[in-house]
């Protein structure tokens, strides 16, 4: 990849930039995209290994079993996913993660000032309603007004929800503590 960007700067004027890349992935020269195939593939090998480890904790299966067949779950659903769906698969992964961000980061820098408190093992509703209000505005933004962009609106509703949900029942906990 290094030498695809050291050539493209090298020898192509500014604008001429999208029309070198085009040209040389229109002429058979794949090389530049074989290369970033082959360094992208051992991101597939750790990305399957990371979710049979995580699997193998909840599941208590052998991480080696777990591995193959998640390996040959993702290359189905490869094969047989249309390509022209891949979009509605990112907008799902960004409604999930962008409020959940919000979430943590409100709880661990602000709720938690970073004291290094560890959030306990049982289900967190503030935490839970906080991110489901975050996950229902980006799709209501991605669908209703999807120039205005949802994931920066959605990271800060989740994030503010989780402020004063959290506040709230941390105090209702306090008060019942007194």
């Amino acid at each position: 990849m290094s030498l695809g960007v050291a050539y493209t700067l090298a020898f192509a004027p500014s604008g001429e930039v999208n029309a070198l890349l085009l040209a040389l992935a229109g002429a058979g020269l794949g090389i530049p995209l074989l290369l970033i195939l082959l360094d992208e593939s051992e991101n597939a090998f750790a990305d399957i290994h990371s979710a049979a480890v995580s699997s193998g904790i909840l599941l208590r299966f052998k991480v080696e079993h777990l591995a193959l067949a998640i390996g040959l779950v993702c290359t189905l659903i490869a094969l047989l996913a249309p390509l022209a769906q891949y979009q509605n698969f990112l907008l799902l992964i960004g409604s999930v993660f962008a409020p959940l961000f919000g979430v943590v980061l409100v709880d661990h820098f602000i709720l938690r000032k970073r004291s290094g408190q560890v959030a306990s093992a049982a289900l967190r509703w503030p935490a839970l309603l906080a991110w489901l209000g975050g996950v229902s505005t980006y799709h209501l933004l991605a669908n209703l007004y999807p120039d205005v962009g949802a994931t920066l609106p959605a990271l800060v509703l989740a994030g503010l929800l989780q402020l004063v949900l959290g506040r709230a029942f941390s105090y209702g906990r306090e008060t019942a503590r007194a």
